[in-house]
């Protein structure tokens, strides 16, 4: 056999042999031994409907005096007139003098210029103070936090306890922050 004659022959079993060796792998391949599964949300329905929220929502914005303010929750389901009730709240306020506070709540509400953190607040500033509350009323247009329950603080100085307790911005200079105590106010100074 010449050359030609083999590169003819081969041109037209190569092809037919690849065919041959799909159509077993096809003809011969198994089932999978899982059934497809199209992955859907572990939630009811039903009590959606009833109940409407939303999860993981965030709200961010800048008040008058210029404080960065960021409200984090797990879920949040709307009220019939306005607001909500939200829960696993993560409250972020950064004033412009370099003031920090992170709040976290296991529950809370939102209204027009107010947000309510409630069901035992605590409170970690970045200049050292560790507060906890049952109830924290923040503004939404400018840096101020209410707490008109009772706190108990922990300072780089020592222990504190109060009936209220507000942190606004400074009555004569606008970029420092007052935070204020009263209604009962007891130290216990560690040096």
């Amino acid at each position: 056999m010449t050359r030609t004659r083999i590169v003819r022959w081969l041109r037209v079993l190569l092809p037919m042999l690849a065919l041959v060796i799909l159509s077993t792998m096809f003809l011969f391949s198994g089932g999978s031994d899982t059934e497809p599964e199209i992955p859907y949300a572990e939630t009811d329905a039903e009590s959606m409907a009833r109940e409407p929220r939303m999860i993981a929502p965030e709200y961010s914005g800048v008040t008058e005096d210029g404080a960065e303010l960021s409200l984090r929750a797990s879920q949040i389901s709307p009220a019939q007139d306005a607001g909500g009730s939200a829960d696993g709240l993560r409250l972020d306020l950064r004033r412009p003098d370099g003031l920090a506070a992170q709040l976290t709540a296991p529950a809370g509400a939102m209204d027009d210029e107010l947000i309510t953190l409630q069901g035992g607040v605590t409170m970690a500033t970045s200049s050292g103070w560790y507060i906890t509350a049952e109830k924290i009323d923040t503004a939404t247009d400018r840096s101020r936090m209410v707490a008109t329950e009772g706190i108990g603080a922990t300072a780089p100085f020592g222990k504190l306890t109060a009936g209220a307790m507000e942190l606004q911005a400074g009555p004569e200079q606008k970029d420092s922050a007052v935070l204020n105590f009263t209604d009962g106010v007891r130290l216990i100074y560690q040096p």
